[in-house]
């Protein structure tokens, strides 16, 4: 039986990365560049690939006109290389630099984008994937690596104005009209028939919510943000990928030589395209079976939460527009065509969201009072109930949790994750382990919302 491997990172990471002006071909085409903000003049930043408890040391030097920070996001890391302006760390001024060093104690698929004037520091293409590595790898022939971008572009092919719009934040947020796959318009995606791919997906929109389905193909989910579950097909055949979130896939090639098939997002009522295609060289086989290896991937070193003694804790998300007739599932676009150059109002400093009455704008502050505090070591379980009309992917810095149940249903597939994607009206119950000291980040990943109130902090003392 062949077991195909993967070359791994050094066991020491190095690197260096610089926020500043770039160019990207975003149109297609004959189009010209668009002026974006990029790592290192790319979008996306260069793929950072780390080893699993290898120390790791990340120089920043910001080349913006602004202020910065990266956030390294859904890693387990130390509170004061977290990244969030104020609370965490000092903002990285014009021309300055910062040296991020943790070390990862999780394999995974993560990524890292900045927490400081986010909605356009990340709208205008500042985001990377990080890839910390397992001692051994899961057997596969390639690991391939999506990150999915989503830009409001203008008739010229510029970044439109109009970030911090006052009603789509009180809505969807700002949807874009152009969708990138490793920072260019999607083409075909070439594989060999019989191959066996590892695909990690990483959507880095401001808040386009994806709904991918395989065109014959099977794809199974092995992690989600980059933990491990249960090797299992998504319900439906249909992955729902939110901002901020991500997946792994184990893929087999079992096409037929010379044919395409297409991966399809349908998540807006009525907007459905092809994202790209899987295009199948012409060749024979590399085998003719799937590759006979397992798929479960080894389990990182979560702390596993004890239900019973756990102190539980509700948080309410309130706030935004009434429905209206919106996002109930796949939904209709909202915010995707008028609005895109209006002003509207800032959302910035005013609220619109809340989490239990209370709103936090912005991007963090010194000043950020907890919600909770919750006692080093300790278990919890926190319930979160969505009253809104919109759908929200949560996000809490510096834990990974374990998603138990949804609306009173067990989650299936022994899940965790870092961001968890509530329905409107939805409640779920996650449960982690308090082990990680300081002042965490819990938000919506809708930056939007983010930015216009729907934020909190939790103390770990």
């Amino acid at each position: 039986m062949v077991r195909p491997t993967l070359g791994l990172a050094a066991a020491v990471s190095d690197y260096k990365i610089t926020p500043g002006p770039g160019r990207a071909r975003l149109k297609g085409g004959g189009g010209s560049n668009t002026d974006v903000w990029a790592y290192d003049g790319d979008v996306p930043g260069p793929v950072i690939r780390l080893r699993q408890g290898k120390p790791a040391r990340i120089v920043v030097e910001n080349r913006l006109q602004e202020d910065t920070t990266v956030h390294w996001h859904g890693i387990r890391l130390p509170n004061a290389m977290d990244g969030v302006p104020g609370l965490t760390q000092p903002p990285i001024k014009p021309g300055e630099r910062f040296v991020y060093e943790f070390t990862p104690p999780d394999a995974g698929t993560f990524w890292y984008h900045p927490h400081a004037n986010s909605l356009q520091q990340l709208g205008r293409g500042l985001a990377g994937a990080l890839v910390v590595e397992e001692a051994e790898p899961v057997p596969a022939d390639r690991d391939v690596v999506w990150v999915l971008g989503d830009w409001r572009l203008d008739s010229d092919g510029n970044i439109a104005p109009g970030f911090g719009n006052r009603m789509e934040a009180a809505m969807s947020g700002r949807v874009g009209n152009t969708v990138t796959l490793n920072g260019t318009l999607p083409g075909d995606q070439n594989v060999r028939a019989g191959e066996r791919i590892r695909l990690r997906l990483v959507n880095t929109s401001l808040a386009r919510i994806m709904a991918l389905r395989f065109e014959g193909h099977r794809p199974v989910i092995v992690a989600v943000d980059g933990q491990p579950c249960d090797p299992h097909e998504p319900e439906g055949g249909r992955l729902l990928l939110a901002p901020a979130m991500r997946l792994d896939l184990i893929v087999d090639m079992q096409g037929e030589p010379g044919r395409r098939y297409a991966v399809i997002d349908d998540y807006y009522d009525g907007l459905a395209y092809d994202l790209t295609s899987f295009a199948y060289a012409g060749q024979a086989p590399l085998r003719k079976n799937p590759l006979d290896a397992p798929m479960r991937l080894p389990r990182n070193p979560l702390p596993e939460p004890d239900l019973q003694s756990a102190k539980r804790h509700e948080l309410a998300l309130q706030g935004g527009m009434p429905s209206m007739g919106n996002m109930t599932g796949g939904g209709k676009m909202q915010g995707m065509g008028g609005m895109s150059g209006g002003t509207g109002g800032m959302a910035h400093g005013r609220a619109i969201w809340s989490i239990n009455g209370t709103s936090m704008t912005g991007d963090g502050h010194a000043d950020m009072l907890p919600l909770v505090t919750l006692m080093r070591d300790s278990s919890h379980v926190v319930t979160m109930r969505n009253e809104t009309a919109w759908w929200h992917p949560m996000h809490l810095h510096g834990f990974s949790f374990r998603v138990l149940s949804r609306n009173g249903v067990p989650v299936p597939h022994n899940q965790w994750a870092d961001t968890v994607l509530l329905a409107p009206k939805d409640t779920v119950e996650v449960a982690f382990v308090a082990d990680n000291p300081g002042d965490w980040m819990l938000h919506c990943h809708v930056t939007d919302h983010q930015t216009a109130g729907l934020m909190t902090v939790l103390r770990v003392t």
